[in-house]
């Protein structure tokens, strides 16, 4: 027998291993994608980065609108109906939620469902109440802090909770998302150690904030926020409140305050003006401002936004 007439099998072989390949991925990229709806463009990017290609995610709400106040609109009703994932927040975060789970008449996508993803499920929480709650206490969210996801930490667990249900609905992919999942969890650990090293230096900075969004930034990188703009969540602040705090403010050197990109300015702009502080306004979600297109850009730019804001006031650890 001839070299050639012992290669031509061989040859063969490949051709149809190649061709196997070809025709795996070509089913795949016209295969129907499993359509997810997230609360917050946070859950979409994270659901993205774990589905890959055989997800196709829409979202309710904008980036850089108040996710506490979201109209239940009849087109939201429409895409849950059709869904065959739904992610949310969870906790009390998305209190317009339930109409909108209500009107879809969906049961792949009620609590309890394979199609129900909490992606709270296994967080530790900040700020859980301790106290009896009531309206005097402004806008408390009575199973904690819900702006978990601004610790990256906490994105791991967020993927985990988002891997499972996808797992749930098709289980012909595990091993795709579990190998998605992965690289997610190496990204999030390679780039937290350069964000915790870009902030080391003003560890134990002080700072004011507006509103009780921020904990769970400012715990994982170690600032403390000593007072708020808001007296309690969702109050307007009093003039002797802002006093006070002008005051404050003066007395123990504090020039930075940080807010959300959907409240007014006006007040903390008057405080900067009365302390020499900077006010730094920053997106608690991507797509927040422009070019934070995915989970990580938003940290990469909080960040920095955070260090040259630093460095401008000239603070250091030893302020």
């Amino acid at each position: 027998m001839t070299k050639g007439k012992l290669l031509r099998p061989t040859v063969i072989i490949y051709s149809l291993m190649i061709l196997s390949v070809i025709f795996l991925n070509y089913s795949y990229a016209f295969a129907e994608k499993i359509k997810v709806i997230t609360t917050s463009t946070d859950l979409k990017s994270i659901t993205e980065l774990i589905g890959g290609d055989r997800v196709k995610v829409e979202n309710i709400t904008k980036g850089y609108q108040n996710p506490h106040i979201v109209d239940a609109k009849p087109s939201y009703m429409l895409k849950l109906n059709k869904a065959d994932l739904f992610v949310k927040v969870g906790l009390d975060f998305e209190t317009w939620s339930q109409l909108l789970e209500d009107g879809a008449r969906n049961p792949r996508i009620r609590y309890g469902s394979p199609g129900y993803v909490d992606a709270s499920i296994g967080v530790e929480l900040l700020d859980i109440p301790m106290t009896k709650i009531d309206r005097s206490l402004g806008d408390i969210h009575i199973f904690g802090n819900p702006h978990y996801w601004l610790d990256p930490i906490n994105s791991k667990i967020i993927a985990q909770n988002i891997l499972e249900g996808l797992i749930r609905i098709s289980p012909e992919n595990a091993d795709y998302f579990d190998e998605n999942k992965r690289h997610f969890d190496k990204e999030i650990n390679t780039r937290l150690v350069k964000w915790l090293e870009k902030m080391k230096p003003y560890s134990g900075t002080k700072i004011i904030a507006y509103h009780k969004t921020w904990p769970n930034l400012t715990k994982r990188f170690k600032i403390k926020i000593v007072d708020y703009v808001e007296p309690k969540p969702g109050i307007s602040p009093s003039p002797s409140h802002i006093a006070n705090l002008i005051k404050r403010m003066k007395t123990e050197n504090i020039k930075i305050i940080i807010k959300e990109p959907y409240y007014e300015n006006k007040i903390s702009d008057f405080i900067a003006s009365k302390t020499g502080a900077s006010v730094l306004t920053l997106p608690t979600s991507v797509e927040g401002i422009s070019g934070i297109n995915n989970y990580f850009a938003l940290f990469d730019y909080i960040i920095d936004e955070l260090v040259n804001t630093f460095k401008e006031q000239g603070i250091s650890t030893n302020d």
